[in-house]
This record gives structure tokens, sequence and C-alpha cells, in this order.
């Protein structure tokens, strides 16, 4: 009877649907406003370009055409890869150095105390406002831009283990020391996995920013690096160049989150069910 009541599930409610269908619905339906846009002449093609002329730049810009291979020489996957390359660099020593401070500062508050007020002073500072003192001090090969990334992504990383730390339960704290727990088992076996859901979550906020600040850490010498032909591109306004290396860093950035939230779901299986 039940059964012959209840409201069946339309395709809109499908889980697949919902999971797949929903994103790539709304990205053919963004393509579509973007097409008419252009075709309406509102705009010049300087502004709004055609999708035709997008798909042309990133097949100028993914093979050999005319004499010229890509874009500066480097075909688009090359570019990309350089920026993941510093990407990956930069989050590493970001993400590593921001959860041992993380977890620092959780356990001792003095110790927090003395560099939470440098770590919110750096999250307050856009990278711009650093970079041209890392050119500086570095030079411009690729020091500067893994420093840039790494400065980006620690605050995150940081802020979030300590929040999770200093969120332990008191009471899984004192029940594993009643079970004669130290202070190193305390925080292996309990302020560790407590916080890793948190933790895990300050890292994916770490990788968005540090992607955020591709563009700034490439600003010089960035090529080959998607941030360097966005940068190139936007000075003789190509604007589908620039278009095409913002799609890739975006759809690359949608990846790489991804599998942070499979690393995430088999890491951290107990997220959710405490």
């Amino acid at each position: 009877m039940d059964d012959e009541i209840a409201e069946p599930r339309g395709l809109w409610r499908h889980p697949a649907f919902v999971k797949v269908g929903l994103p790539v619905l709304s990205a053919a339906l963004f393509a579509v406003l973007w097409q008419v846009a252009a075709s309406s002449g509102i705009w010049s093609a300087t502004f709004v370009p055609s999708i035709g002329s997008i798909w042309k730049a990133f097949v100028d810009m993914s093979t050999t055409h005319d004499g010229v291979r890509g874009y500066g020489g480097y075909l688009l996957w090359e570019h990309l890869y350089m920026t993941l390359r510093r990407v990956l660099l930069g989050v590493t020593v970001g993400v590593v150095l921001g959860v041992l401070l993380g977890l620092s500062m959780g356990v001792v508050p003095w110790f927090r105390a003395l560099v939470e007020p440098w770590l919110t002073f750096l999250r307050a500072l856009p990278p711009l406002a650093y970079f041209f003192l890392l050119v500086i001090w570095l030079g411009i090969d690729e020091a500067p831009k893994v420093t840039l990334l790494a400065l980006a992504a620690l605050p995150p990383a940081a802020v979030a283990t300590t929040s999770a730390v200093a969120a332990t339960p008191i009471a899984f704290v004192e029940a594993a020391k009643a079970l004669g727990a130290n202070r190193l088992q305390v925080l292996r076996d309990v302020v560790i996995p407590s916080a890793l859901p948190e933790t895990f979550t300050g890292i994916r906020l770490s990788v968005g920013i540090a992607y955020s600040s591709v563009v700034a850490a490439e600003l010089f010498n960035g090529i080959p690096g998607i941030g360097g032909v966005v940068k190139d591109a936007s000075n003789y306004n190509n604007t589908p160049a620039v278009l095409v290396g913002i799609l890739a860093i975006g759809l690359s950035g949608l990846v790489i989150d991804g599998i942070l939230r499979v690393i995430e779901r088999r890491a951290v299986p107990w997220r959710g069910k405490a």
C-alpha cells in the first residue's frame, strides 16, 4: 500500500543525474547563453568571443599549426604540466608545514598565542603584495613561484588543523588518560584522528587558494605555465587564449578537488558518523 501511494522518483531526483547530469546541464546552459551573448553583437569579440573562436584557440594552443608550436613554443598540456608541478610543490610544502604548525598550536597554548597573529597577518595579504618582494629575494626562476604558492597554502591548513585539534572532545582525551595512555599516545590515537576531517577540509582550501594564486605566481618568467599564458595573452587582448587558460585552471582544479575528496573518504571513513 505504501508503495502505491509513494511518490515515484523522477529523473531530477535520481542520484546519478544529480551528481553528473545537473553539472553537465549547467555547463551546457552556460555555453548556450555565452554564445547567444557573443552572437548578439552587444559586446565586441574582444570582450565576449564566440564559442567557435575559443575552440579554435584551444586547438591552436594544443597543436602545431603554420609552423607555430602551441602558445609561446609550448603545447597546452606542457603549460598545464608546469603549472601543476609548481602547485604540487608549493602545496606540499605549505600543507606539511601548515599541518605541523596547526598541530603544535592546538596542543601548546603559548605557541598558538605566539604564532597565530603572524598567520592572521599572512592570511590578510593578497599574493601580489609579497610576490614582488619574493622576486627581489629569490630571483625570477622557480623559487619565488613555489614559495608564493606555499605561503598561500600554509595558513588555511594551519588554521583548520589548529581549530580541529582544539575541538577534540575532552571526554575522549580523559577516557584515554584513564586507560593509561601517555601524552604521545593521546595525541596519536585520539587528537589526530579527531582532527583529521577538519584538517582535510583545510587541505582542500589550501589547494584552492594556491590555485587562485597561480596567475600571480607566474607573472614573471611564467611561460611555460597556464598563469603565464593568461598574463601574456591578456597583454595582447587575446581573450580566447585567456579563456582557454582560465578553463584549464578551473577544470584541472575540479579534478584535483575530486581526487582529494576520494582520498578524504578513504582516509577518514568515520567522518559524519560520530
